[in-house]
């Protein structure tokens, strides 16, 4: 019987964005995902916006799709967050 066990990789860092410090949840994602992390964060209106990042050459990259520009703009932020993380 062979048994793997896989750690699980999850933590919340607090970024300025725009002015603001905001909180932004990670967590990396097993299985299929393999390459995945989620983030998630709640904006000035108190809505979650959760999207996906995703290993492209090295480079954690925000999978694309719409978000607000202090997201966006935060992508080199948050790949370091996760190199950071996964040391």
């Amino acid at each position: 019987m062979n048994i793997q066990f896989k750690r699980n990789i999850q933590f919340t860092k607090i970024v300025k964005t725009e002015g603001r410090l905001r909180e932004f949840n990670f967590r990396k994602l097993g299985g299929v995902n393999e390459g995945f992390f989620t983030v998630d964060v709640v904006d000035d209106r108190g809505n979650r916006i959760m999207f996906r990042m995703q290993k492209e050459d090295s480079q954690w990259k925000i999978v694309p799709q719409t978000l607000p520009s202090w997201i966006s703009n935060a992508e080199q932020n948050f790949h370091d967050l996760i190199v950071e993380s996964l040391l």
